[in-house]
């Protein structure tokens, strides 16, 4: 069932090897986003023509981009909202990217855009001076509640993956970063061939694409083979099953992580793994659920609970997470109710319903913008795209779903409690 609104996008490779992606829209706002394929996992890699790896500071991807905001003429921030234009940036575990939307002068903005994140200007009293900002940043992180039992749960699923370290890094590892490692990690992670553009709005993908390849002409890139990242093994075994913080809140948070343990996937076969793990989640836990109407008329759960499976070559994890009177109790209802739904299986008239529904939101997401974007250039990076996605939910089977039940494994499974202080 082929729908025409994923035909609409075009691409094209622009030399020396970025991508040029636009979905022309008849939108007031126009948007764009330049996306970098380097997150905070990639601290250890072999750049191209090079034996050895090089290990750099947890973190410094993140630190990049706050720094790439300030050009030796200025700072890109302001420049962007003097054209009219709302910039911003972020930072994944595999994605580094720069955007900004503007109703007009899209073209300066554009051409900013290209400039800044290829432009890296760093001196020793700028990066002290963000060393500081960082580092009392992660220190706040360490007073979030909903942020802490996010990580204090990776730490509990991972014991040598850096996915398990704070993207924004640790105040250690962020005091160990210097110019020369900011320049060196932008010289092998921002060249082209490294990199996407995905413009969304009322443009003209030619035009696009020949603003791009006017401002690459006029830089001297030589070609670049692949960056060998370099992950470390990470055993089965989660590295502790359970962790508890007290904390300034008025109510208990549990969270429940479901470690992957199977091999490592890439492309459409990941996609799959992801697309047929978040079907399973919504059929024995979402709000459609038994398992979730049961939570919630007993009090164990509000609608603020939520859950989703995150995947990428190297790693992958389910996040099970909410506020509770009951933390301990919840725990193991939902370990007993997500055993009790195995036995169970899942109904072929659930998969058609939450396939029917989550291909709805698909296309009804294509009416944001930054949504098209930023999906577009994170598909991208993972070897696949939005169309690829569609074909795979359709095309998911009950078989598929039942597969996934391995990566619920109570043996992968751990948990974070934040209590409110005694």
């Amino acid at each position: 069932m082929p729908v025409a609104i994923f035909n609409d996008i075009y691409h094209q490779v622009v030399e020396p090897g970025i991508d040029v992606f636009v979905l022309p829209r008849k939108y007031n706002k126009k948007y764009a986003v330049v996306g970098v394929k380097y997150g905070s996992v990639d601290n250890e890699f072999i750049v191209p023509g090079k034996d050895e790896s090089a290990v750099v500071p947890a973190g410094i991807a993140h630190f990049l981009e706050h720094k790439m905001f300030d050009e030796e003429w200025g700072n890109a921030f302001e420049r962007f909202s003097q054209l009219g234009a709302s910039a911003n940036a972020y930072t994944s575990y595999t994605v580094t990217a720069y955007l900004f939307s503007a109703t007009a002068g899209f073209w300066d903005s554009f051409e900013l855009l290209l400039d800044f994140v290829q432009q890296p200007y760093f001196t020793p009293e700028s990066v002290a001076k963000e060393k500081g900002i960082i580092q009392q940043e992660l220190m706040m992180i360490e007073d979030d509640p909903e942020r802490k039992l996010f990580s204090s749960l990776l730490q509990c699923l991972f014991q040598r993956h850096p996915v398990r370290i704070e993207i924004g890094g640790t105040v250690e590892s962020i005091g160990q970063i210097t110019p020369e490692l900011l320049y060196d990690c932008h010289r092998t992670f921002y060249h082209p061939a490294n990199m996407a553009v995905c413009v969304v709005g009322d443009v003209d993908p030619d035009q696009v694409t020949e603003r791009v390849r006017a401002d690459l002409q006029g830089r001297d890139y030589q070609p670049q083979g692949e960056i060998r990242r370099i992950m470390p093994t990470e055993p089965p075994e989660v590295h502790c099953p359970r962790m508890e913080t007290r904390m300034l809140v008025s109510r208990p948070r549990l969270g429940i992580g479901f470690k992957e343990v199977g091999p490592p996937l890439k492309g459409k076969d990941l996609l799959r793994r992801e697309a047929a793990t978040n079907l399973l989640l919504q059929a024995v836990l979402g709000r459609s659920s038994p398992l979730y109407s049961e939570l919630y008329e007993a009090g164990l759960i509000d609608d603020q609970f939520g859950l989703r499976y995150y995947a990428s070559e190297h790693f992958g994890f389910t996040m099970i997470e909410g506020e509770t009177e009951a933390p301990d109790l919840l725990y193991q209802r939902i370990m007993d109710g997500l055993a009790k739904a195995q036995d169970e299986g899942v109904a072929l008239a659930d998969l058609e319903r939450l396939r029917k529904k989550t291909i709805g939101r698909l296309i009804n997401a294509f009416d944001s913008s930054d949504y098209v974007a930023n999906s577009v250039i994170g598909y991208h990076f993972e070897g696949t795209s939005l169309g690829d996605y569609l074909d795979i939910l359709q095309d998911l089977t009950l078989a598929d779903l039942e597969e996934r039940w391995r990566h619920l494994d109570p043996k992968a499974a751990a948990s974070s409690i934040i209590r409110p202080m005694e």
